[in-house]
């Protein structure tokens, strides 16, 4: 049964967001997609509570987003900074937003870290995705499905890519999981994508999950304001990767290729683990881990000496119309933390 709902007030809309719940519809079992064209904004709905919200306001953001994200408790995952900062937060790279989809290297363009921060005059060497439409959007009792196309664009707003993207949004339980498609196509010529650490699928996280640091930073006051001057700051703060072949820690886990890599932590209490999953269908696969222990968690299917000198560089090239397909998966599992059997059986069924 299909679901398309418009939330015509936007401060009923934002409501809905930052409470975690669904205030604005009824609360009806199993998993609900609403359209709040007002505020750009697509909600996902778990019987009746926020999962997560398809975000592509493009005065906000540079590229459309997942974002917040919550665990089956209604406890966020992702960071705050920029949108909703949170006090003790990290400001630092403001083009980390809650889940997104890019890559840094694209025809010579930097597809991942632009932002508010760039500056005009530099704003030619950096690309932009502009979410184009909404192509199906359904619910089910035991899924929700959304498809847009979206294109990659540069400062002259030519078109390099037409990206059509499939979430599925499930799980049962403790567990939550989204599944993404995204299919590329290109609309010039040639456009290729060559070997660069910034990327793929990332996810940056609520501060529970970083790694303690004894390096001063600047992270938002109690007033959700920039702090003055950076400070040590690891209250709350105790973040674990772990990879598929066991390798813990961004010491160990960054830059290593693993069909799936997780981070774990306890926040207030709740013990929560996200997990990764590539496909091994994807090129690149298994995709090298861009896993910061500041709170910055991907899988890059398109670097490879650049987390590794002695491999061979990655490049590929797409002719007009030619594609490229990728597919991951995300958990979002609480109420104790995810072992290896668990996410070993999630990557199996990848296949």
């Amino acid at each position: 049964m299909k679901h398309i709902t418009s939330c015509t007030c936007l401060a009923a809309a934002l409501a809905c967001v930052l409470a975690g719940s669904l205030s604005c519809n009824p609360r009806p079992q199993g998993i609900v997609l609403t359209h709040c064209e007002q505020t750009q904004q697509i909600h996902v709905y778990y019987d009746g509570r926020l999962f997560t919200s398809y975000f592509y306001n493009a005065d906000q953001v540079d590229k459309p987003v997942l974002y917040p994200v919550y665990t089956a408790r209604g406890t966020a995952v992702t960071r705050g900074f920029p949108l909703h900062p949170q006090p003790g937060e990290r400001i630092d790279h403001p083009h980390h937003v809650g889940i997104w989809f890019n890559f840094g290297d694209v025809n010579g363009l930097d597809f991942w870290n632009n932002s508010y921060a760039i500056a005009p005059e530099n704003k030619h060497r950096y690309g932009t995705i502009r979410h184009r439409a909404v192509t199906h959007l359904a619910s089910s009792p035991a899924q929700g499905e959304l498809s847009v196309e979206c294109d990659w664009i540069d400062h002259a707003g030519r078109t390099l890519l037409r990206e059509t993207t499939h979430f599925v949004f499930t799980g049962s339980g403790d567990n939550r999981l989204i599944y993404r498609t995204t299919i590329l196509e290109a609309q010039l010529d040639t456009v290729a994508f060559t070997d660069n650490k910034e990327g793929l699928l990332a996810i940056r996280v609520d501060r529970a999950f970083e790694e303690p640091s004894d390096r001063a930073e600047l992270r938002v006051g109690a007033d959700s304001l920039p702090a003055d001057r950076p400070v040590v700051d690891n209250r709350g703060v105790g973040g674990v990767y772990r990879n598929s072949d066991g390798l813990e820690y961004e010491r160990r886990a960054w830059g290593k290729p693993a069909r799936w890599l997780s981070l774990s932590a306890s926040k207030n209490g709740e013990p929560i683990t996200i997990a990764l999953i590539d496909h091994p269908g994807n090129p690149g696969y298994p995709a090298h881990a861009h896993a910061r222990g500041y709170g910055l968690f991907s899988l890059n299917n398109m670097g490879s000496r650049a987390f590794d000198p002695e491999a061979a560089p990655f490049r590929h090239v797409l002719k007009r119309n030619e594609i490229i397909t990728f597919k991951h998966c995300i958990l979002i599992k609480t109420n104790g933390y995810a072992t290896d059997n668990e996410l070993n059986a999630l990557a199996a069924k990848m296949h």
